[in-house]
This record gives C-alpha cells, structure tokens and sequence, in this order.
C-alpha cells in the first residue's frame, strides 16, 4: 500500500478556499486553547479566520506553503515533502 506522501502533487485550484462556514465547523472541533491562539493570530496579522485555518492545515502539509494552492504534497528522494 502506497503512503499518502508517496502521491503525485495536488492539483488545487487557486479559486479554491476554506470557507467561512467551513472554517467555523473545523473550529468548532478543535481545542478550545487552539481556537484562542488562532483567533489571536488572526487579529495580530489582520486576516480573515478562515484564511487562518487554511494557513495552519497547509504549513503543516507543506512548510513553505502559505494557503492550500500554495501546497505541494510530494516526496521528494530525500524523504522530505517537496515544497
């Protein structure tokens, strides 16, 4: 069975974004100390929540990447995630 980085790199639509509604019900799951600390992080830098959510799923898929069509989830020979 193939391991989920040893895949062919995401083909995301730049069009494409967290939304709203879709950020609320990932918050709405999530820790409440993390939900604080994104919220924080959204008023210090003055971006929308959402955009927030998606910038921490994507750093964590990739960490050179600032949104989801930023992501390049690929393994690279050396075992790192291409970025």
């Amino acid at each position: 069975m193939m391991s989920p980085l040893q895949t062919t790199p995401i083909r995301i639509n730049p069009q494409e974004r967290l939304s709203p509604e879709a950020a609320q019900r990932v918050l709405d799951e999530l820790p409440s100390w993390v939900v604080t600390a994104l919220k924080r992080r959204s008023a210090e830098i003055e971006y929308p929540l959402e955009a927030i959510v998606e910038m921490a799923i994507a750093s964590f898929l990739d960490e050179e990447a600032i949104g989801f069509s930023d992501c390049l989830v690929e393994q690279r020979s050396s075992g790192k995630l291409n970025g």
